[in-house]
Formats: structure tokens, sequence, C-alpha cells
């Protein structure tokens, strides 16, 4: 305890724990609307467990892959070489969870545009969604946003102690932002393209980041907020051609 409250006396880390938080916060927005999108799906009553489930597992993962720093930088050794690039076991987690937004964007893409999907297109209906399979496919990017997220923190700190707190109040935002993000994208069907569209952007630079392709998470950032911006707008255009 002692050893806590001298770390925490320092300023430098008091710095570093609010870089951080503030970090893990806009990197779990990808997760966020992924989750979001996906219990949509389900019946009224299992969308609000299954999100605080799927939440409940990212806090697991990445408390318990805090336990294993060790075992999670050494993710970043090559492991073989093909096409001029060294890939990692990261390199392939990414490509991995990259491969499936985009795969899962683009079903609920033609989902939603297709009049005429047909009855088994994309699992039918709503309620078809199963719940187990809703979290089955949140802990699947839970794991690859999770492994991202403790790489990064890795590279940003070496206190445990000070990711492990960015990490519960970048969760405990999660939680709290998860049934009015779910409500506001249910009730907008302009916004549920606009989420699939950032998905597949995510997919994409996860996609292109395995490959050793590096994009700045600062330019997708900026271009999801411009284009919630645009959406934003529209929205507010509507309403007032409702009103007038």
């Amino acid at each position: 305890m002692s050893e806590i409250l001298t770390l925490f006396s320092d300023p430098t880390v008091w710095a570093a724990l609010a870089t951080l938080v503030v970090m893990e916060v806009v990197l779990g927005i990808d997760n966020l609307i992924f989750i979001s999108i996906l219990t949509n799906k389900l019946p009224a009553h299992q969308q609000t467990k299954a999100r605080r489930i799927g939440i409940g597992l990212a806090l697991i993962l990445r408390l318990g892959l805090l336990g294993t720093v060790a075992i999670i930088a050494r993710l970043t050794n090559p492991l073989f070489t093909a096409l001029g690039h060294s890939f990692s076991w990261r390199d392939l987690i990414l490509v991995a969870g990259g491969l499936f937004l985009v795969w899962k964007a683009t079903k609920e893409i033609h989902h939603n545009v297709d009049p005429d999907h047909g009855p088994d297109m994309f699992e039918g209906s709503k309620a078809s969604l199963g719940f187990a399979s809703a979290v089955g496919q949140i802990l699947v990017l839970d794991l690859v946003f999770s492994i991202d997220s403790i790489i990064t923190a890795v590279g940003m700190t070496d206190h445990i102690p000070v990711m492990v707190i960015a990490v519960i109040v970048a969760v405990s935002v999660m939680l709290l932002a998860a049934d009015p993000l779910a409500r506001f994208i249910q009730a907008n069907p302009t916004v549920v393209m606009l989420a699939l569209g950032f998905l597949l952007m995510i997919g994409m630079a996860l996609i292109a980041e395995g490959f050793g392709a590096h994009v700045p998470k600062g330019y997708i950032y900026t271009a999801m907020a411009f284009s919630a911006l645009v959406e934003a707008l529209n929205m507010l255009s509507r309403r007032a051609k409702k009103k007038r």
C-alpha cells in the first residue's frame, strides 16, 4: 500500500494516468459500437443483459491480460516473414479481428439495404440471433481490442496499478454509455449505417496494422468525429423539416 501511495505522489504518474484513461475510453468506442449494434438484434429483454455481460467480459479480459504483461509484450516478437513483413502473434490477431469486423459489418449492411434479403439471410430476424451467439461474437472482438489496448498501455507506462485504474475507469464509462448509445442507434436508422461504416473502417485499419501499415488513430477518430457531426446536422435538418 505504501508503494502505491508513493507511486501516486509523483505528478508524472497522474499525467500518465489521465492520458491512459482518455486513450482507453477512445479505444473503447470501437468495441462499444460493435456491442450496441449486435445486441440490438436480440429480443428486448435480453439486450441490456448481453451488453453488461459483453462489457464485463472486456473488463475481465483486460485485467487478466494485465496479469500477464510479460507474455503480452512477447506477442510483438516476430514469428515468421511473408510478403516482406515479419508477422507476430499481435499482427495475426489484429488481421483476424479486422477480417471478422469487415465480414460482420458487410453482412449487417447487406441486411439493412437489401429490401428482399429473404427469411434466412443474416440469421433471419432480429430475435433469431441467439444470446450465446451474441455473447460469443462480443467475446471475440473483446479479445482483439483488449490485446491491442493492453499493448498500447504497456508502451505508455511501466506501472501496473496505473494500467489497472485506467482500464477500470474506461470500462465503467463503457458500461454507463452502453444502453443510451444502443437506444440512440436503434432509434435512428441512418446512424446504424454510419456506425457500420465505422466498423468497416476500423476493421480495415486493424488489417492494415497487422500487415505493418500503421494508420494513426488520430486520423481514424477525426474521420469518425467529422462523419458524426455531418450526421448530427442531417438529423437536425430532418427535425426542422418535420416541424415545418
